[in-house]
This record gives structure tokens, C-alpha cells and sequence, in this order.
């Protein structure tokens, strides 16, 4: 079985990281093939790119064995924040569970977060003695403001799915059993729009710094 799996609907390419066995936690090929995934998409007419994760964890971040032999530092998580915010069509992270560590980039780097109720959200960079990817602290705190951001990243808080909504973290708290809906809604009006379309939009809304 691939570890990280693909679908595409209706001009919408559906990344799901399928390592649950493992919390989801992310290998450098993993973030390669998600970088590689993220930046053939620019040119693919995509409505949306969703990323998600199998099982009840979307990502505990690096793959614990490849963070001591030097993952934790690796320029691949930047890369794939990077493709991601360059995207011109929607980019929409599905939460199915807890997001940790270097694995906050690709969702941060989305325009629009939804999670399930379960959901935790904690980077332990503090605690682990790494600094946190580049672009992440900007994204974070242009999302939550800096004292929020201090919160995770300084203080190493783990917060809920209730306070992510309320900070401003995640845009909306949906039920597992309810989110391919939730995604089908708010795909719907790019569905039905031009590629060119889509992109004029998003490059006018499109949170910064990207």
C-alpha cells in the first residue's frame, strides 16, 4: 500500500497520507513525494488540492528515526510549504486528527483548515531543541497573532480542536463522518469556476506572508 495516496474528482486532487500505523508520521520520501504531488498541481487546472490523513491522526510530524539522522532540519518541509502556498486553486486541509510538529507547514500553508472535534494541535520544538521550519512562525502568527503563537511554539501548550477554532488555527470543527461533505461544500463554487478564475480570487484573498 502507498503511504501517501491520490485521488482526483471533478478537478479536485484529494493527498492523503495513509501511514497510520505510524501516526501518520512523515519519512524525507514522503515529504518529497508531497513537495513533488504539491508542485505539479500548479499546472494541473486543479479547483482544489485537499490534503488529509488515514486513521485518527493526521500527522505526528517527523518519523522519529529520520529526525535524529537529521529530518527534523531538512529543507523538504519548506519546499512543500512552499508549493503548497504557491497553488493557485484552493488548498484545503482536512484534519481527521491531532496535527504535532514539522507537519503544522503544509497546513499552515493552506488557505483554509478544517478539523474534527478530536483534534490536538501542539509543535514541540521547545521541548525537542529543533527551531520550527522557516515560513511556520510567520504563517502561525499571521494566523493567531504572536502571543497565540508563542503559546505553541515557545510555551509548547497543545491545544485543542475548541481553542484552534477559537484562536483562529482552524476555520471550522467538522465530524469525521461529516467532513467529504464538508469539503464537497466548500469545493463546490470552485468546481464550477475557470482555473484563471479561481486563481484571479485567490491571489486577492490569499493570507500572507506566503
Amino acid at each position: 500500500m502507498p503511504v501517501i495516496e491520490t485521488e482526483l474528482n471533478d478537478r479536485v486532487l484529494t493527498v492523503t497520507i495513509a501511514r497510520p500505523d505510524k501516526a501518520n508520521s512523515l519519512t524525507r520520501a514522503m515529504l518529497a513525494e508531497l513537495a513533488a504531488i504539491a508542485e505539479k498541481a500548479a499546472d494541473q487546472g486543479l479547483a482544489a488540492l485537499v490534503i488529509t490523513g488515514a486513521g485518527r491522526v493526521f500527522s505526528a510530524g517527523a518519523d522519529l528515526d529520520e529526525a535524529r539522522a537529521g529530518l527534523a532540519t531538512d529543507p523538504v518541509w519548506e519546499r512543500l510549504s512552499t508549493a503548497i502556498a504557491a497553488l493557485p486553486c484552493l488548498t484545503i486541509a482536512a484534519l481527521n486528527g491531532t496535527l504535532a510538529g514539522g507537519a503544522f507547514g503544509m497546513v499552515l500553508a493552506c488557505d483554509i483548515r478544517l478539523a474534527v472535534p478530536e483534534a490536538k494541535f501542539f509543535y514541540p520544538v521547545m521541548k525537542l531543541g529543533f527551531l520550527p521550519q522557516p515560513s511556520d512562525p510567520a504563517r502561525l502568527v499571521a494566523l493567531i497573532g504572536p502571543a497565540r503563537a508563542a503559546m505553541i511554539l515557545a510555551a509548547g501548550q497543545k491545544i485543542t480542536a475548541t481553542e484552534a477554532a477559537s484562536w483562529g488555527l482552524v476555520e471550522r470543527i467538522v465530524a469525521a463522518d461529516a467532513m467529504a461533505a464538508a469539503v464537497l461544500e466548500l469545493t463546490e463554487a470552485v468546481r464550477a469556476a475557470s482555473p484563471a478564475h479561481v486563481a484571479a480570487i485567490k491571489a486577492m484573498v490569499t493570507r500572507q506572508p506566503r
